[in-house]
């Protein structure tokens, strides 16, 4: 089988403006880069598992999620809260650049209790305009800090959200954190490694807020001298936590990733062939995103999406006609193997090991010349993460693609399908 075009799989090379996709036959590496974009600074994972920035149009690689590393790609996002990192408004002591954050270096604040009655942690957002009937995620690093404490974080004043006030309590232990009660949102802890945690509240507004100094609320509760740490705040809209976005005085906007154009025509072949996918979403719940082979336009074209019903679909056009339609049901946010093989009335897919959506009718796409993140027009670009992209220029058996697709191992089934081993 002559693999044409291999993107990611642990293997990664990128610079300001692309990031490498490549042939390999018998040794000869051709290179077959993506196109990048993204208009602004940006922050990923790296290999040490530190929080770090990279600069504008460069490519993110990364490692939070895998140790062999994804192609993380998302949408535009600003965060609101004006002060990420100095927290300045907190009723008890505050001590800054105290202790080592998820960036690795010292950054973190630490709260110190001076009243055994609940403190708080005014987090200001002062000149955003919170939109009605709208998703919005709040999201703060914290570390325990040698005291058990409880944390709420809240939002209940006049304005109460334009009728929606909202409260998540967390528990932090040395033990780790957890989530407690909830109301009127939900939430999420997300371990970031090194003690830190990430604690997510996902709330939808009621009417537009447009109060001239509005603040979410972090309480910490219990007894006095209790400490905490705490690194990170952001506030966006959306229906789920982006990567970090740091602020220093003022709101910031995170500009959308886009990556496409890798591969001619000399990679892909009209007649038949496979295309090969390890992905993640962002999110179980999103408009539409695409991959695509394609001609460089609407027609001709071989998609993979992320449809905004929770569920994966294959689509294949020749010229405008759609040739080949099929959907099936998976946990978006785990990662995925999904191979697509096409042939004149040969069409299926294997889906982590196994064969489904088989058809015997249908005509291939003609002119096909590049793989983009998005349905080949810019629409629909992909949001999410791409551990590995590989195009074959001939079908494969079913036994070799049952086990392109299928998991090397539990240790690997298990963790790439968010399972938790007992």
């Amino acid at each position: 089988m002559a693999q044409k075009l291999k993107f990611g799989n642990g293997t990664w090379a990128t610079k300001e403006g692309s990031t490498l996709a490549y042939n390999d036959e018998n040794n000869n590496y051709k290179p077959l880069p993506f196109n990048f974009e993204r208009d602004s600074i940006a922050t990923r994972v790296n290999k040490e598992g530190l929080i770090e920035v990279v600069g504008r149009d460069v490519p993110r690689i990364d490692y939070k999620d895998s140790s062999e590393g994804v192609l993380l790609l998302e949408p535009s996002r600003a965060n609101a809260y004006l002060h990420s990192d100095y927290l300045y408004n907190f009723s008890g002591d505050k001590t800054f650049n105290h202790a080592t954050s998820p960036e690795g270096v010292k950054n973190a604040t630490l709260l110190t209790k001076t009243s055994a009655s609940d403190q708080f942690l005014n987090i200001a957002w002062t000149g955003t305009t919170i939109s009605a009937s709208s998703d919005y995620t709040m999201s703060i690093f914290v570390k325990h800090n040698g005291d058990d404490v409880n944390v709420k974080y809240e939002y209940n004043n006049s304005n109460d959200w334009g009728g929606v006030p909202w409260l998540a309590l967390f528990e932090v232990r040395a033990s780790g954190v957890t989530k407690s009660t909830v109301g009127n949102c939900t939430s999420n802890v997300e371990d970031f490694g090194n003690g830190w945690y990430r604690l997510k509240v996902f709330v939808t507004s009621g009417a537009s807020i447009t109060a001239s100094s509005p603040a979410n609320l972090f309480r910490v509760i219990g007894a006095s001298a209790e400490t905490i740490l705490v690194y990170g705040a952001q506030m966006e809209k959306g229906s789920y936590a982006s990567s970090y976005i740091p602020t220093s005085g003022s709101s910031v906007t995170r500009s959308a990733d886009t990556a496409n154009g890798a591969g001619n025509s000399e990679v892909f072949n009209d007649s038949e062939g496979v295309l090969f996918a390890d992905i993640a979403a962002l999110t179980e719940i999103d408009t539409y995103r695409a991959i695509s082979i394609s001609s460089g336009s609407t027609n001709d074209r071989i998609n993979i999406w992320y449809w905004n019903n929770g569920k994966f679909k294959i689509d294949l056009h020749y010229g405008a006609i759609s040739q080949y339609n099929f959907d099936f049901d998976a946990d978006m946010t785990a990662f995925n193997k999904i191979a697509f093989k096409y042939k004149q009335n040969d069409f299926c897919v294997f889906h982590n090991g196994f064969k489904i959506g088989i058809d015997t009718s249908g005509n291939t796409p003609v002119g096909l010349s590049e793989l983009s993140f998005d349905r080949a027009d810019g629409a629909f670009p992909n949001y999410g993460k791409t551990k590995e992209i590989g195009y074959y220029d001939t079908i494969l058996t079913d036994a070799e693609l049952e086990y392109m697709t299928s998991y090397r191992s539990l240790n690997e089934l298990v963790t790439e399908l968010n399972l938790n081993e007992l």
